[in-house]
């Protein structure tokens, strides 16, 4: 096994999201995989063993220290890395638990990025019921949510909530109780809850909670950005081809993540980020 820690979405030598990037020559167990993720400690680890003998086709498994994930950006775009890093700058196939996606590897100012073509993306509204315990765990009201933006359940490989909020204050002061967080978003399904504040059309500053996978926050989530791009798409928000999301500078790992999307409903979207090796 070929085990690396990469950092995604970083900015520079900067912040990013620690991620596990395990090759593999074949599949390993469950109960393997789920030992080797809590001992890499990060908030997933990602296993990847060859489909082809030209090594451009994979199957992946993602595992955070608590349990199986269906589908992690930011230990993706650290994939990219590390396969453009040792097979070269190609684009890979890879077969997720419930799709196949892409992740292309290209060259950087500082060692290679990647791009991650995501599963499709749907949106939908919060029930009454969704909103007021979504609210209640974060200890926000009505009044501290964008009027511009509704509250919803969005997915693209993954189901998050994503809250768009009026006041960047709100963002930083972002609070919630770890148990109380894991035990909601296990019974709803969600892998992360995503607070966001919009700068302009194409900028937005993020927080997400990501007690479901036993972490309090993830510094970058590829994941649920390309949900949340697909959730403006819904919505037809203004984005213009492309939106940058800030995620990160609250906990003081500066992220940068950038999505471009189609007006196409449903499409996949493109995520990208620039990795550095931990």
């Amino acid at each position: 096994m070929n085990l690396q820690r990469i950092a995604a979405f970083s900015r520079g030598d900067l912040g990013g999201n620690p991620a596990g990037v395990a090759l593999l020559s074949a599949p390993l167990s469950d109960q393997d995989m789920a030992r080797i993720a809590a001992d890499v400690g990060y908030s997933e680890t990602v296993f990847a063993y060859p489909l082809s003998e030209d090594r451009k086709q994979w199957r992946l498994r993602y595992f955070s220290p608590e349990s199986e994930v269906p589908f992690c950006g930011h230990a993706t775009i650290a994939l990219g890395a590390v396969l453009g890093e040792t097979y070269g700058l190609h684009t890979y196939a890879l077969n997720i638990n419930q799709a196949t996606i892409e992740v292309t590897a290209v060259k950087a100012e500082q060692g290679i990025a990647a791009v991650l073509t995501s599963p499709n993306t749907q949106s939908r509204g919060l029930s009454d019921k969704e909103l007021n315990e979504t609210l209640s765990l974060f200890n926000l009201h009505a009044s501290d949510l964008d009027a511009h933006l509704p509250p919803a359940k969005i997915h693209g490989g993954a189901d998050h909530i994503v809250l768009p909020l009026k006041q960047r204050e709100t963002l930083a002061a972002m609070r919630y109780d770890l148990n109380a967080g894991r035990e909601m978003m296990d019974r709803h399904g969600l892998v992360t809850i995503m607070l966001v504040y919009t700068e302009d059309a194409q900028t937005f500053h993020s927080r997400n909670a990501f007690a479901s996978g036993g972490v309090l926050e993830d510094p970058a989530t590829g994941a649920a950005s390309a949900a949340f791009a697909g959730y403006l798409r819904d919505r037809q928000w203004p984005h213009g081809g492309s939106i940058t999301l800030y995620q990160g500078e609250d906990m003081g790992a500066p992220s940068v993540i950038n999505v471009s999307l189609t007006d196409e409903p449903g499409a996949p979207v493109l995520v990208s980020g620039s990795t550095r090796k931990l």
